[in-house]
């Protein structure tokens, strides 16, 4: 019981985090990226680019660009990985296979951060620093970008401007990333994770066996990793690792900078729209949401069926003690509710149910708070989906902040929607269809399913997390998994700017007595309902064959 009451106090204390910085953080990403004066550093790469730092880009172009700076960022991750075992010792490690070095560097630049590989041993320090590190900083600030080009779409009238993509990215990565990450880094050292370039040490174990222990520069990229929620780690064991998550407070400050831009981004979204109501109804969904995933998690973690389970007063397998099962549990609620996917635990020892929760965290959309940029951008789609449902009750034509929501608008929308769900379930079935892709599975049955789902859940939801107990690291499943991973992120991202357009086009409507107040308690709850039953409608019968199976048998 008393491990059951400090996770309460820990969940109640980051809560309380979170919600000092939700301002702060939040109008300061505002001042940023509505600001109009550029830093020299940030003018210097203008010029080195090319780049009119004070010309504004129609939806069309600004799509462009991000698809070009995302391609180019494959192909140059890619070659990157292909080479590094010509890099000098340390950092020489042997080739990654042509389908790997392709599943890693979609994975990387989508911001999924899936690993099929180990970290410490496949991969060097130089292309840990210059190609992942780097890919962290890029793809969170990408994700940003997009949300606050729809955030523009809302806030502008009469116009087919929406910003400058390559000033969105640049200020984002210079002036908000890079400084919180310096911050932490230093933090984290000081907290005992490690930063170094040493060689790898090969020890002599008490049982008299031999160990290889690597250094890194592991200290730095873990504030990234967690920041921008990317989540792929240094070590195998991610963040059960000591090198990566040192003490139990260390474990706090990783679940805090998972949320904390997430969180921050609805405060960014009132003041940029110039209501900060609307900020605290979004804000207020996704912490409904995230704070009952979070019980839920630790109710059925602390479910304890069986001698062992019993004997200990938990559902201990797979976590690491260190952190126990109740903060073990918030992590991992945390990061399958963002796009992170950084572990401290082995999901695939989870409970049956508890295990259903990562993926339906995942399946909501990852919206509470989601991705960094991600999560806003995909509750303000459904924001715009239940204003739709909500005329449709009173026969009035849907108008969200001003602007009338029609055909063009609810396609984009409902495309956006639609995507993921089938990404998800037509790889699953796919996979489950060949019995190639079925041996794969360490595991029969139920729970064999529900890893083949999590797996195609966690590439098209950009989350990166892995159930386990699935060789992933094939030809069929790098190359698949990498193409899922390429169409979950970019596919939503062309209907979201596409309907920020389109909004930002219109002329403003006045309110009037039959406009629905998305500001009040009854929007929230609505657009609670909407995300809730839009997802059980879609997934429940998926999940029926596995988690629920399995917890239910």
């Amino acid at each position: 019981m008393s491990g059951t009451w400090a996770g309460i106090v820990f969940l109640l204390v980051l809560v309380a985090a979170l919600a000092l910085t939700y301002k702060p953080l939040g109008d300061y990403i505002a001042r940023v990226l509505e600001g109009r004066r550029h830093l020299a550093v940030e003018r210097g790469i203008y010029r080195a680019g090319g780049i009119d730092g004070n010309a504004d880009q129609t939806w069309g172009t600004y799509l462009r660009s991000m698809l070009a700076f995302s391609a180019v960022s494959v192909v140059f991750l890619y070659v990157f990985l292909r080479l590094q075992h010509h890099f000098w010792p340390p950092y020489s490690v042997p080739q990654m296979s042509h389908s790997q070095a392709f599943n890693t560097a979609a994975s990387f630049v989508t911001n999924t951060n899936w690993q099929s590989y180990s970290g410490e041993s496949a991969l060097g320090y130089v292309v840990q620093m210059a190609g992942l590190a780097v890919q962290n900083f890029a793809s969170a600030a990408v994700g940003i970008a997009i949300a606050i080009a729809l955030v523009r779409g809302f806030a502008r009238n009469r116009t087919d401007r929406l910003g400058n993509f390559w000033v969105d990215l640049t200020r984002i990565c210079i002036r908000i990333l890079l400084p919180v990450s310096l911050l932490f880094a230093v933090v984290f050292v000081g907290a005992g994770m490690i930063e170094n370039f040493h060689h790898y040490a090969t020890i002599h174990t008490i049982a008299g066996g031999t160990q290889t222990i690597t250094g890194g520069p592991v200290a730095s990229q873990e504030a990234i990793k967690e920041l921008g929620t990317n989540g792929g780690g240094f070590y195998n064991a991610n963040s059960a690792h000591p090198f990566e998550n040192a003490t139990a407070w260390t474990n706090f400050l990783e679940i805090y900078l998972l949320l904390c831009i997430g969180f921050a981004l609805p405060r960014t979204f009132g003041r940029i729209i110039k209501d900060n109501r609307q900020g605290y109804a979004i804000v207020g969904v996704m912490a409904l949401l995230a704070i009952t995933s979070a019980i839920l998690m630790m109710t059925f973690q602390g479910i304890h069926h069986g001698t062992v389970p019993t004997a200990v007063g938990a559902s201990t397998e797979g976590t690491e003690t260190r952190f126990g099962v109740p903060n073990s549990a918030v992590f991992a609620t945390g990061t399958t509710l963002t796009s992170t996917g950084a572990v401290d635990s082995f999901h695939d020892s989870y409970t049956s149910l508890g295990g259903g929760v990562t993926l339906v965290n995942m399946m909501l959309g990852e919206v509470a708070p989601g991705g960094t940029g991600s999560g806003l951008y995909g509750m303000l789609v459904l924001a715009v989906i239940t204003v739709f449902v909500a005329g449709l009750m009173v026969g009035r034509t849907p108008e969200y902040l001003g602007k009338k929501l029609g055909g063009r608008e609810l396609k984009f929308a409902s495309l956006y929607l639609l995507t993921t769900p089938a990404l998800v379930l037509t790889g699953a079935a796919i996979a489950m269809a060949f019995p190639g892709e079925r041996a794969g599975m360490l595991n029969s049955g139920a729970h064999g399913f529900s890893e083949v789902l999590y797996a195609f859940t966690s590439a098209a939801n950009n989350n990166g997390s892995a159930f386990a107990g699935i060789s992933v690291n094939t030809v069929w499943y790098n190359t698949v998994l990498g193409i899922v991973m390429l169409l979950g992120r970019f596919l939503p991202m062309i209907f979201v700017l596409g309907l920020a357009g389109s909004l930002a086009r219109q002329k403003p409507v006045p309110a009037s007595e039959g406009t629905l107040p998305t500001h009040r308690m009854l929007f929230v709850g609505m657009l609670t309902g909407v995300t809730v039953i839009v997802v059980a409608l879609t997934y429940f019968p998926a999940l029926a064959l596995g988690p629920l199976a399995e917890g239910l048998h």
